[in-house]
């Protein structure tokens, strides 16, 4: 929309009075899940939820006048519409894309001279990759910042070359937390440390605790479920008291993800509860062998998942895109060298297309394991 089409839908629009009785405990918008492992939830989020998302994402990604913020998640999701507060609080510059495309998302880099984005991991990768094969200037790049969902540390090593004036910035969160939990700074600094493989520390104003099956908190590096409490966690999910009497318990929220703190404080994600496989009894994470997959040149998009198996209950798959010819025989065997053995996937499959994603740009775990469990029921501990 131009300047003067703005200033027209303005002058055009019915005048609108405030709401007196609106305080920052007021509903202020229903925001939807991704979905990627079940229905679509609204999630409540109070104007108080809001605007302290606004300053956990200036803590991250600083705001200025001079910013040209790339709005590359879409706006009916909390990473599109709240993670862009900022910039309208700083009244810098915003350049949504309609439907992301990685074309004409480096096109209006290098025309407008962007200096801030978000996407998920997909969106970076895809960005990243057009980059090396076909460069444009994005000189004008200061911050990269990725969310949503796991990342492969190789992903954000290929970035940063395609991306090199960047500072690349880890957010984690969900809707539920409006949507910001913690952040990792310079990311690109860290790629060859363990820290690089964190998602940040609580932001401030945020609790983060790990918890095992009994809800009490685990020591540090031991892997548990993830719960949050702060000024930006929801009020609930719409219309559904019992799904959030289930994740909201006295004061905080239970997020189904798996992972684990170090002493300083560090999180380390490792999996979502529901995506965890349990094979012969031992859990492998998913993220761990994606990790590994992605450090191959020859893969382009990797997802890891259990399937059935009569023996050890459910085993390791994986479904690859492959940037170039690999075949899974050749993969099998470098995971063996990095990972062990019940790990491992005992079956790869080939797509030559891109991998199923959510509206938000999540993979879509679920679609790709429906046809293995067709008539199973998988059992999540």
């Amino acid at each position: 929309m131009m300047p003067d089409e703005y200033e027209a839908l303005i002058e055009s629009a019915d005048e609108a009075e405030l709401g007196v009785d609106v305080t920052e405990n007021s509903l202020a918008g229903l925001f939807y899940t991704g979905g990627t492992t079940g229905a679509s939830k609204g999630v409540m989020l109070s104007h108080r939820n809001l605007i302290a998302n606004t300053f956990h994402f200036m803590t991250v990604s600083p705001p200025m006048q001079d910013n040209v913020f790339l709005i590359m998640a879409p706006l009916f999701h909390a990473a599109g519409s709240n993670g862009v507060l900022g910039s309208v609080w700083s009244a810098s510059c915003q350049i949504p894309l309609k439907v992301f495309d990685p074309a004409v998302a480096l096109n209006l880099i290098e025309k407008y001279g962007v200096t801030h984005t978000l996407g998920v991991p997909a969106m970076i990768a895809a960005i990243s990759e057009l980059q090396h094969k076909q460069p444009r200037d994005v000189s004008s790049l200061r911050i990269v910042a990725h969310g949503g969902s796991p990342i492969a540390t190789q992903v954000v090593r290929r970035a940063h070359a395609a991306f090199p004036s960047a500072e690349f910035v880890h957010v984690y969160g969900m809707t539920e937390a409006s949507p910001l939990l913690t952040g990792l700074r310079h990311e690109e600094q860290v790629l060859d440390v363990a820290r690089g493989r964190s998602c940040g520390q609580p932001l401030i104003g945020v609790q983060v605790r790990i918890v095992g099956s009994d809800g009490r908190d685990v020591p540090p590096g031991e892997v548990g479920e993830l719960m949050a409490c702060g000024p930006n966690i929801m009020q609930g999910y719409w219309n559904k008291p019992e799904q959030t009497a289930e994740v909201l318990q006295d004061g905080w929220y239970r997020s189904g993800d798996m992972g684990y703190m170090d002493e300083e404080g560090f999180v380390f994600l490792v999996d979502r509860a529901k995506d965890m496989i349990i094979s012969g009894g031992e859990n492998v994470y998913c993220s761990e062998v994606e990790e590994v997959l992605y450090k191959h040149v020859a893969v382009l998009e990797a997802a890891v998942f259990g399937v059935p198996d009569e023996q050890w209950g459910e085993v390791v798959h994986a479904v690859i895109v492959p940037r170039t010819d690999v075949a899974a025989a050749e993969l099998i065997a470098f995971c063996r060298q990095h990972i062990a053995g019940y790990k491992i996937p005992k079956d790869i499959s080939f797509s030559a297309k891109e991998l199923p994603k959510s509206g938000p740009g999540k993979i879509l775990k679920r679609e790709l394991r429906e046809p293995f469990w067709a008539g199973r029921d998988r059992k999540v501990n």
